[in-house]
């Protein structure tokens, strides 16, 4: 702290014009509130529903709808009578300058505080006026005929503030003045859209022993930081990709037994809404600020499932000779579904992150693995990568390569003979998918086993591995680009 002795000064504006009377402030609080709807977007994105009964005034009044989000986007906000006559809105304000010890003490920047301090042998308080004069990298006060400067938090004594300035709020509130052509009871409903809301769908999957089934199970994980807590609300959830301007911002019958079908869990409701899907939460429920809550969105018991052992190549390797005597490759396990009725799911399924356990033999779940799915229609394939099998490897050498022809783009030709070799420690058979991806016009030459062609550019080999023993698969391909 410091001390300057300068002398006293006063200076007035004399051409400041004459301060223009406010129009009376109504407040409504939380207590007013008849009801709130809450809808949530995937990408930090609510619509807010906030509805109050008020008594209003004839003509113009400024009603202060306190506990809005404090990350409201005020250009969004709509207000409409839902009983009794609209009043119009004139203008409306958006007041995000919260009450704090800091913000206080820069309002009252050229005003009179009052300096508390307390002496250290007999501890009586005495108190002193004060002028703040600066508060922003430091605070600097005129104390009678002294300066004292210190910085923030570590003043030489208690701060007394003799009001509250109207510009500060203890709570996020958005004023409007309002023209009411009558006086009366009304219920107003302010909506808006707003940031620090979001959700995300999780899925928890137990793999039968045979690895033929899936019990799966749902749910919604969302996420309040918009500064405010929505009580009681009414709760719908919107899966799919809302594009927003950037501002520079059955019963079916398995071996002769009866499986549920899926369905959304009993207290959510879906629905197509537009090109996305809308999920809507049976009872209230209380989303308070810094909070993360989890509901249940599906039960889906027996999925019928399948298992895929997946190798995919380099496709390097066909335009330049390979110098290792053989590259490693990883045996990626999937774990393979249809969203569909007759695989007993067939449902819409929002992004989110698939979790996997299995039971091993004293009937503990283990984690064995989880992948992300995209949004997920009706009828399309579900593949889950779960991780690299531990008994099933494999490795590639290249046999041969040539360089036949070419100079320049589309004139290279190159013939390349390779030899994957796929070793299977497991007592029982297993089913092995290839995916080579081979560059440019290609043509098979010659191969043991006869190749699917998956895209343009790949070709597929499923290649069956004893128990306890190992499969080879060669061929040999040109290639021109």
């Amino acid at each position: 702290m410091s001390s300057i002795a300068i002398a006293e000064t006063t200076m007035v504006d004399r051409n400041a014009p004459a301060a223009v009377p406010a129009m009376p402030e109504q407040r409504s609080t939380l207590e007013d509130q008849a009801a709130i709807a809450v809808t949530i977007y995937n990408d930090d994105l609510a619509l807010i529903r906030d509805s109050r009964r008020v008594e209003l005034p004839a003509g113009r009044t400024a009603l202060a709808f306190r506990d809005v989000s404090a990350q409201i986007r005020p250009e969004t906000a709509l207000l409409r009578a839902t009983e009794g006559s609209a009043p119009q809105v004139i203008e409306q304000n958006f007041d995000f300058d919260l009450l704090t010890p800091a913000a206080l003490l820069e309002k009252y920047v050229g005003r009179e505080v009052g300096l508390v301090s307390t002496h250290p042998t007999t501890g009586e308080e005495t108190e002193e006026p004060a002028t703040v004069l600066a508060a922003s990298h430091g605070v600097v006060l005129r104390v009678g005929d002294r300066i004292e400067t210190f910085q923030a938090g570590q003043a030489p004594g208690r701060i007394v503030y003799r009001d509250i300035p109207s510009t500060l709020r203890d709570r996020p509130t958005l004023v409007l003045a309002l023209e009411s052509p009558e006086a009366g009871p009304r219920l107003l409903e302010l909506s808006y859209l707003s940031g620090g809301l979001g959700w995300k769908a999780d899925y928890v999957g137990e793999l039968s022993t045979d690895q033929q089934r899936l019990d799966l199970a749902g749910w919604v994980t969302l996420t309040n930081r918009s500064g405010t807590t929505y009580q009681n609300a009414q709760l719908q959830l919107v899966a799919g990709e809302v594009n927003q301007v950037e501002e520079a911002m059955q019963a079916p019958m398995y071996e002769a037994m009866a499986m549920r079908s899926a369905s959304p869990a009993p207290n959510m409701r879906e629905e197509s809404l537009f090109e996305y899907h809308l999920y809507s939460l049976a009872h209230p429920t209380t989303i308070a600020d810094n909070q993360t809550k989890q509901v249940a969105l599906l039960d889906a018991p027996g999925v019928t499932v399948g298992k895929e052992l997946l190798i995919q190549g380099d496709q390097r390797a066909f335009r330049e000779p390979r110098g290792e005597l053989a590259q490693e490759l990883a045996v990626n396990v999937y774990l393979i579904a249809t969203n569909d009725e007759a695989s007993n799911l067939g449902l819409p399924l929002p992004a989110g992150i698939v979790r996997i356990y299995q039971r091993d033999s004293q009937g503990n779940a283990q984690f064995i693995g989880e992948d992300r799915i995209d949004h997920t229609p009706r009828n399309e394939a579900i593949r889950l990568k779960l991780g690299q099998s531990f008994d099933v490897t494999a490795e590639r050498k290249q046999t041969e390569f040539k360089k036949l022809s070419g100079s320049g783009p589309w004139q290279y030709q190159f013939e390349s003979a390779f030899e994957i070799l796929v070793k299977n420690a497991k007592s029982e058979p297993e089913m092995v998918v290839i995916q080579e991806r081979i560059p440019g016009d290609w043509t098979m030459l010659e191969e043991t086993a006869p190749h699917e062609k998956g895209n343009a550019n790949t070709a597929v080999w499923r290649l069956q591995v004893p128990a306890e023993s190992e499969a080879r698969l060669s061929y040999r391909v040109r290639v021109r680009y």
